[in-house]
């Protein structure tokens, strides 16, 4: 048996979020059955992390056991051909059966995209959040240097389906600005469920006024999810590297 560790990218516009569900299309239902058609043999593919309906992925990492014999850098193609046009394989390689895309994971890295724009378009709003304000992005930077560190991030929490401890370890975070385009950088050991996207909602409302500066200090340590910003919907959401 042999273990393969994949790089993936998807557009999770159509799709129920990655894990597997009884009702609704899942990116990993999609790979598993391409994969199947390629290998003649059914295998179960575990991810780094399971985004959410909506979330993208330009660098998602995912690996399965399987006895085929198609060489790993030809797995790419033969499984591609079987995939819809918005998942694509961009990477295969085999690695030791010890391994697991999520439990070895070090740290992962999100970008969160807005469309800072009064105007729509209906193909930059498909990939990110429009966002019709003025943002002070200096300030936005300046509150996004409160996250860094290995705090209790309870107060981004969204209601989780099991206990499991809000404390993470945020390795970097970066906003820029290019035009009409803001991109927030989000680096962390690990993610709580929407974290990204509620640090994203209170940023902007640091940006827009709404919230007074120091504010994201003081929402940490309240640890209560009523004080800090919105959720930011999901299409701006991308899950760009995982490292190991």
């Amino acid at each position: 048996m042999r273990t393969i560790k994949l790089t993936i990218a998807y557009d999770g516009t159509r799709y129920n979020g990655w894990q597997v569900q009884k009702n609704g299309n899942t990116v990993q239902a999609e790979l598993e059955r391409a994969i199947e058609k390629a290998a003649k043999r059914r295998s179960r593919v575990h991810a780094a992390g399971r985004t959410d309906a909506g979330v993208h992925a330009k660098g998602q990492v995912a690996h399965y056991t399987g006895s085929s014999d198609i060489p790993s850098g030809k797995i790419p193609v033969a499984v591609n051909t079987f995939l819809p046009r918005d998942i694509a394989i961009l990477k295969a390689e085999e690695v030791s059966s010890g391994f697991h895309s999520q439990y070895d994971a070090k740290s992962k890295l999100y970008s969160y995209y807005i469309f800072n724009s009064r105007r729509r378009d209906p193909f930059r709003e498909r990939y990110s959040w429009r966002v019709p304000y003025e943002l002070d992005i200096p300030l936005m930077r300046r509150e996004a240097g409160m996250l860094l560190g290995r705090q209790d991030f309870k107060c981004f929490q969204a209601r989780d389906k099991r206990e499991r401890t809000s404390v993470r370890d945020i390795l970097s975070v970066g906003i820029k600005r290019k035009g009409t385009t803001v991109r927030i950088d989000i680096e962390a050991d690990g993610f709580l469920y929407n974290m990204v996207r509620n640090i994203t909602g209170t940023l902007v409302d640091s940006g827009r006024g709404y919230l007074p500066e120091g504010s994201v200090e003081e929402i940490i340590g309240s640890k209560d999810r009523t004080k800090a910003g919105p959720t930011a919907p999901p299409q701006g959401l991308f899950l760009m590297k995982v490292r190991y």
